[in-house]
């Protein structure tokens, strides 16, 4: 058993149901690898894509590190006063609406393919 899948099965109840769901619709895509880093699972390919963050009340936040460069056409997506990072918190599989996440995943996984990530922070002047 690997750290993510030691990480979903201490959680109980929808949270333990949403993060295997979402872990395995992510590792079915071709070349997505999945770490655990700061305490949360992380998926990447060429470059970090998404994670998968536990949130009070028992959901779980599906979070796109480049969301400021996705079209966000399934209006999915919520910033939440962040600058990059955006996502949708689910409480319940039931909520969750595959196609458009699909939707999302895959232009987020093109990004990630076809547009190197460039770091905005500044870094140190030596």
């Amino acid at each position: 058993m690997n750290s993510v899948d030691a990480y979903i099965c201490e959680r109980e109840g929808a949270q333990k149901a949403l993060l295997q769901y979402f872990h395995h619709l992510l590792l079915e895509q071709p070349g997505v690898e999945a770490k655990i880093r700061y305490q949360i699972p992380f998926y990447y390919r060429k470059s970090w894509v998404c994670y998968l963050n536990p949130v009070k009340k028992g959901g779980i936040e599906l979070a796109f590190l480049r969301a400021n460069e996705l079209s966000n056409e399934q209006a999915l997506l919520d910033f939440r006063g962040r600058k990059q990072v955006a996502g949708v918190i689910y409480y319940n599989l039931e909520e969750v609406e595959e196609r458009l996440v699909m939707e999302v995943l895959q232009e987020a996984l093109l990004l990630d393919d076809e547009v190197a990530y460039a770091s905005k922070r500044q870094k140190p002047k030596s």
